[in-house]
């Protein structure tokens, strides 16, 4: 195999990797929560993997961003996709929200990126009547909506028999509804921002830069935690695995993937991560998996394709 060929193969595996590594985030999230307080869990985090970035940049000589509102750029996308976003989700989930339902919350994403790109093209028609050579956005087609709502009935499938248990439902509250919600947001509006605003660069030194901006925002919320961390193997594997498989492969992916797809089309691919947790919580912890389960997770994967599929020419 040709390097071309190579390179092809691995840009078109890397949404079926990024699903897969981004999955384990919850699995992770049963081994770390019990030892650790959300928020110190993610600060340490962050610290872990700028040490880890940072000799890589310097023995690749990767270069940095090189102006000042690229810099800016990124670090509102970190605090946005890593501070917002996984600090709602172990807030939600350390508050007493079952996964099930912070999972159908976040999962909402797709459809309030489409709702955003469609209100954006409406204003964009709306513009190009009064200003010749309005540039265009581009808009969510009919069957991509369809795709849409195929891929949030399924996951509405996927998690629907943890709503149901009273364990999940009892410690609902307005605090763990509040952390979801603002993780739903800050991973919607990441996306978003980053696809308008941030230029491609290397994705070793943006990561950076986002780690930093994300560390800075979360530091002083993990002094604020009275509980400590117990550092004992559950906590140690979680920490491992959250370093080096979710921020510097999954994160690392996310970013690749904004910058070479459309938000919707991306976005879309977070309807998978909730049936392939299904799937990892059944084979490591021997979570019960039923047909609903199965039957949700092909049809958030046929929704899923419809957005994503390269329409005809």
């Amino acid at each position: 195999m040709s390097e071309l060929q190579a390179r092809i193969t691995w840009v078109r595996a890397m949404p079926a990797v990024f699903v897969l590594i981004w999955s384990t985030g919850f699995i992770v999230a049963r081994f770390g929560m019990p030892h650790a307080p959300p928020f110190s869990f993610l600060c340490l985090r962050y610290v872990l993997s700028i040490a880890c970035f940072l000799p890589w940049i310097v023995w690749a000589k990767v270069s940095w961003p090189q102006s000042r509102t690229q810099w800016l750029h990124l670090s509102v996308t970190g605090i946005l996709m890593h501070a917002g976003y996984l600090g709602g989700v172990w807030a939600a989930v350390k508050a007493g929200m079952g996964s099930g339902l912070s999972a159908l919350i976040v999962g909402l994403q797709p459809v309030l990126t489409a709702i955003w790109l469609s209100a954006m093209q409406a204003r964009a028609d709306r513009s190009s009547l009064e200003i010749p050579g309005t540039p265009v956005i581009s808009a969510v087609t009919s069957r991509q909506w369809l795709g849409l709502a195929l891929g949030f009935a399924g996951l509405l499938m996927v998690v629907w028999h943890k709503l149901t248990q009273g364990s999940a439902m009892d410690h609902v509250n307005i605090l763990n509804i509040s952390f979801a919600v603002l993780a739903l947001l800050c991973i919607t509006a990441g996306t978003l921002y980053q696809k308008r605003y941030v230029q491609p660069c290397d994705v070793r030194s943006a990561n950076t830069v986002q780690l930093l901006a994300a560390a800075c925002v979360t530091l002083p919320l993990a002094l604020l935690e009275s509980e400590t961390v117990n550092w004992g193997p559950d906590m140690m594997g979680a920490m491992a695995w959250s370093v080096l498989g979710l921020t510097l492969g999954g994160s690392s992916l996310l970013y690749l993937l904004i910058q070479r797809g459309a938000a919707a089309s991306v976005s879309s691919l977070m309807y998978l991560v909730p049936p392939s947790t299904a799937i990892m919580a059944w084979l490591l912890f021997d979570e019960p998996i039923t047909a609903i389960t199965l039957a949700g997770t092909a049809l958030t994967a046929l929704g899923v394709s419809q957005v994503v599929r390269t329409p005809k020419r």
